[in-house]
């Protein structure tokens, strides 16, 4: 068969500008590149604690069999939804497949027709797609610059005073650590204009849980914000090293979603195994952080990721004032390296010697913004650390 020509250039151009994405097999090189951040993915214990689970509730089936509001629904997703409420003291919680389908799912059907969304420009791309199958209105506003989301939101109030309309709805979407940038906006200050003008505040967490806040329960729910934020965004994918999300809120919103977000009605619903795991994965949170247990040989994981994260902040600063960090502390470090072709080729000779680290290439960010996406974990010893910084430091000064 043809290949269509247009997709066939699209393609080529990718080429062309050495942005062309490629699939790759795991590896045995030392990870700084998985979201893996508590080593959660490859817990033994978590993993047989899911299947124990399963087998001591009679729960041997391999799929969900069909939609939620089919014949899809389980007991189990409910108790699951239910441990999330109480984990972030939120009012509810509904469970997606992904946190792209939730992110999909909230943005496409909630904003309506004359509705205001003023997101972030370095938003997520899920977010963004659900912004396009919205029927609202939708502007970026600076990153983490909350005098120009003030002005935008006043200048939208204006526009609608002008045309005589009612007031339309306004939300806006951040997320509490940027996947690209590792870094954080400031959630009270911004909850707290939200609230001055009547704005819906969406924060996604998915960067969060698990790494930061008390037992990881992120950043809302450390600075009790539940109440004042419209829609909380959680991930299992990246610190919890399992499958699926939900959307927190109130009672309202899970009602509304169940109705009306497409990506949960028309798919087919989470499987035993994976709310098993997730169940589990929660529970590991709780446990590793229980302040009854004896203090001898009870650091948690969590525990463990921020002295990499601090020690990682410390040596890049004092040591590699060369390298154009930007400034994060979560477990996400990124080095500006502009040029797909120059921040591949320090890719792949960190490569070489061992280190799994991946480029991040426009489209993907702005051009001239390439740059190296560095995640930290709890396995990461402080030798693999020093080292991977003396070999990117040593790449960056000798590159052309």
């Amino acid at each position: 068969m043809n290949f269509p020509e247009k997709l066939d250039n699209k393609l080529s151009e990718r080429g062309a500008t050495n942005s062309l994405r490629k699939l790759t097999n795991q590896n045995n090189l030392i990870d700084f590149s998985s979201n893996d951040y508590l080593g959660f993915s490859k817990s033994k214990e978590i993993f047989e604690k899911a299947h124990q689970y399963l087998a001591e509730n009679n729960l041997q089936q391999n799929g969900a069999t069909g939609s939620r509001l089919l014949s899809g629904n389980h007991e189990l997703h409910e108790q699951v939804e239910q441990q999330l409420t109480s984990f972030f003291n939120s009012e509810a919680a509904l469970l997606f497949n992904s946190g792209y389908d939730a992110n999909v799912g909230l943005f496409s059907s909630v904003p309506q027709r004359g509705d205001v969304i003023l997101y972030d420009e370095y938003i997520h791309a899920s977010i963004r797609d659900g912004i396009r199958l919205s029927n609202a209105k939708a502007y970026s506003f600076k990153h983490n610059d909350l005098a120009d989301l003030e002005q935008q939101i006043l200048r939208q109030a204006q526009n609608d005073s002008l045309r005589h309309t009612e007031l339309v709805e306004v939300y806006v979407a951040t997320e509490s650590v940027f996947s690209m940038d590792g870094d954080s906006p400031d959630l009270i200050a911004l909850s707290k204009l939200c609230k001055k003008h009547k704005a819906h505040l969406i924060v996604d967490e998915a960067h969060a849980v698990g790494v930061l806040g008390k037992n990881g329960c992120g950043f809302v729910s450390e600075l009790n914000l539940e109440k004042v934020v419209f829609a909380t965004i959680v991930t299992f994918g990246k610190a919890m090293g399992c499958h699926g999300a939900a959307i927190l809120g109130s009672e309202k919103l899970k009602e509304y979603l169940i109705n009306f977000a497409r990506s949960f009605i028309y798919t087919t619903a989470l499987p035993p195994h994976a709310l098993a795991t997730i169940k589990m994965a929660f529970d590991e949170l709780v446990i590793m952080n229980d302040m009854n247990l004896p203090a001898v040989g009870r650091e948690s994981q969590q525990e463990k990721l921020q002295v990499n994260i601090q020690y990682f902040n410390q040596q890049q600063s004092t040591n590699n004032n060369q390298l154009n960090f930007i400034k994060s502390n979560s477990a996400i470090h990124c080095c500006i390296i502009p040029g797909n072709e120059n921040v591949k080729s320090i890719a792949n000779q960190l490569q070489e010697k061992g280190f799994d680290v991946k480029p991040i290439l426009s489209p993907t960010v702005a051009k001239g913004q390439e740059r190296l996406r560095i995640c930290l974990h709890t396995y990461n010893s402080k030798q693999e650390i020093d080292e991977v910084l003396k070999l990117l430091t040593t790449f960056v000064t000798t590159s052309p």
